[in-house]
């Protein structure tokens, strides 16, 4: 290797330790960066780093010669007052350690407040961190200042500019009459519901199920017209383009646009006229969309449901919610039949469901963590979803036929590697994902989420599928979809709450007004657009995902707070190192490490993920049960930890 071969840029991740790992781009292996040799980088910073020698089978080392661009100048932290002098210790303990505060530099802050620091000196040559605090957002035990101390660390626009509220409120409440004649008059022509979660605000879907005469089914899907509201380059477009997409932060919505659309003019709220974007599919008895028709239309929606009351109707089991919707039980029977349909379609080409319960958080009225537990779904919640699936691939398909300017959802393969460390795992369970003339296919995924059906470790095996699946992002060019085994995928129904699907709505506006042609000229300008678009929106659904992580994390623990000392059983969700990871019931995970599993050395077996006793020859493996005790929950690092509870039986087998 030439000495200028060993010089490369990347970004530093740094560990709680020190340590770190800098991702270079189109390189798999992370260089390791040792403590001493990380120069004061900060977790996110890019960086020049030198190549150490090594020997073959080493792990690749290097040392950071300089900070070419820090990624934070502020982050957010607890404030520790020492008199003279201060320190601010950050939330996220991968930036850094602590960051030194001298006293004209504090501000208004004080002891144990959550503030918000601007960093003046970064850390260099055994020196600390220096900065000063600009803002104190409040003491950390006082309500809602976990969620706002979030909002500062990402520094998300959680309030609109004033002139984009003005720019908002201009279309008032009421559609604009005039528009009518240029739209396909649905009002009058079959009940249209909108099916959605008890607390759900901003409604961008509607639906319509018919049975034809020739024993095919019709299928409406109206999505909100918010094309027609937020028109490209003004304030408002500018404004939800930054955002990229609504944030939801469990008792509080960081939305895409103001309210005055979002849960106004642009929601399809029951009862009220409003716009739309509609997709009409024609599907046969084997789920096939045989024909389809896309138009501007005009809806008012019969009635809003909730998933739990459309479930009530299907199972018969409410009477007095059957009673209320009595007139609509052949609707949503006729919906559940044509969504069984689709669905087993889509299993039968390796659509991955995934059933992984997500976290249910009940918090009280000042905010606090009361509940936790895992957020039950229905098939009606399945309804909706296969309906809007089939709506996305049938939107996709007939642009990218048309060669238009697009963003496409794309899910490419997994790397073979990846798929060769889960055989590792699925050994634990009798399973393997077959790889066939190195290639992965979905249907050999699907087959082992058919097996671990109802079993106790389906759970487990679905998480390790799905840190084994790349993560899904936007691109201009079509990749296909592998999770849902599509060669055709696109976000179209939510944009309210999407920028990609507010994108593909213009797209779709211009095509319709121009009778399904675009000029070449148009075409390169709105491919660039896409371009751009499907990049950016791709950043702030990932800030976005970490946030909600983030704040489901914080509540967690906070939840757990209030467990120190009581005893669950649990599933052993990972195998490290340093521990082992074991999720309960509710959906907590928290960390056993080593010195809180038993009294002996564990050797860690990285082929098999396994952990074994070196006294004893106990084996902790991926979906074992375990009885644990919660010894700690520290919401501001998002940390919970256990202990095991050895029962008299296993200690006398020790001994």
């Amino acid at each position: 290797m030439q000495k200028n071969d060993r010089i490369v840029e990347g970004i530093f991740r740094r560990h709680q330790k020190g340590f770190g790992f800098v991702k270079v781009e189109n390189q798999d292996e992370e260089i390791h960066i040792a403590k001493e040799d990380t120069k004061g980088a900060f977790s996110g910073d890019k960086v020049l780093v030198k190549k150490k020698k090594k020997s073959e089978g080493a792990r690749e080392e290097g040392i950071i010669l300089k900070v070419l661009e820090h990624e934070k100048d502020t982050l957010v932290g607890t404030f520790q007052n020492n008199k003279s002098f201060g320190f601010v210790i950050p939330d996220d303990k991968k930036l850094c350690r602590d960051i030194f505060i001298s006293k004209k530099n504090f501000g208004k802050a004080r002891d144990n407040h959550k503030v918000l620091v601007k960093i003046l000196k970064y850390p260099e040559k055994g020196k600390k961190a220096e900065g000063k605090i600009i803002e104190v957002i409040g003491n950390v035990n006082e309500a809602g200042i976990d969620m706002l101390s979030l909002i500062k660390d990402y520094d998300l626009p959680y309030k609109f500019p004033k002139e984009v509220v003005k720019e908002a409120k201009k279309y008032g409440t009421s559609i604009n009459s005039e528009d009518i004649k240029n739209r396909v008059d649905l009002r009058e022509k079959c009940d249209i519901f909108t099916i959605d979660g008890d607390d759900a605000k901003d409604l961008d879907d509607a639906v319509c199920v018919q049975k034809l005469d020739n024993g095919n089914y019709k299928l409406d899907v109206h999505i909100a017209d918010v094309s027609y509201y937020v028109r490209e380059n003004t304030l408002l477009d500018k404004e939800a383009y930054i955002r990229g997409t609504s944030i939801y932060m469990l008792d509080r919505v960081i939305p895409m646009l103001p309210r005055e659309l979002s849960n106004g003019i642009c929601s399809l709220n029951a009862g009220e006229d409003r716009f739309t974007l509609s997709v009409s599919m024609e599907i046969n008895p084997k789920g096939n969309v045989i024909s389809s028709d896309v138009y501007k239309g005009i809806i008012n929606v019969t009635e809003r449901m909730s998933y739990k009351n459309v479930q009530k109707i299907l199972d018969n089991s409410d009477e007095e919610v059957t009673k209320r919707y009595e007139k609509y039980i052949n609707d949503f029977k006729l919906m559940e039949e044509l969504a069984l349909i689709l669905k087993n379609k889509r299993l039968e080409k390796g659509y991955l469901n995934l059933d992984i319960p997500e976290s249910k958080i009940t918090l009280d009225k000042d905010g606090y963590a009361i509940d936790v537990c895992k957020y039950e779904t229905t098939f009606a919640n399945e309804i909706i979803e296969q309906f809007m699936l089939t709506a996305n691939e049938t939107i996709a398909e007939k642009f990218y036929w048309l060669k238009a300017p697009f963003i496409y959802r794309v899910h490419e393969e997994p790397d073979l590697e990846k798929v060769t460390e889960l055989n590792k795992m699925l050994f634990n369970f009798g399973y393997k994902v077959k790889v066939k003339e190195d290639k992965v296919y979905p249907t050999e995924f699907s087959k082992i989420l058919d097996e671990v059906k109802g079993k106790p470790e389906e759970k487990i095996v679905s998480n390790l599928i799905l840190r084994t699946l790349k993560v899904a992002e936007y691109d201009a060019e079509n990749k296909g979809h592998f999770g849902i085994a599509s060669k055709y995928y696109c976000h179209f129904t939510s944009p309210i709450r999407r920028y990609p699907d507010l994108f593909i709505h213009r797209i779709i506006s211009k095509y319709l007004e121009n009778s399904y042609m675009m000029e070449d000229e148009e075409k390169e300008e709105y491919l660039k657009i896409a371009e751009d678009d499907a990049r950016q929106s791709t950043e702030r659904e990932k800030v976005a995902t970490q946030v909600e992580r983030d704040s489901i994390d914080i509540k967690k623990a906070e939840y757990m707070e209030g467990k120190i000392g009581e005893e669950y059983e649990g599933i052993i969700s990972g195998v490290t190192q340093f521990g082992v990871f074991v999720e309960l019931e509710n959906t907590v995970e928290g960390l056993i490490r080593f010195e809180n599993l038993g009294d002996e050395y564990f050797e860690y077996d990285p082929d098999r993920k396994t952990l074994i006793g070196e006294r004893t020859k106990v084996v902790f493996k991926i979906g074992d049960s375990i009885k644990i005790r919660v010894i700690e929950a520290n919401k501001q690092e998002k940390r919970i930890s256990f202990e095991r509870i050895i029962e008299d039986e296993q200690v006398e087998n020790q001994e």
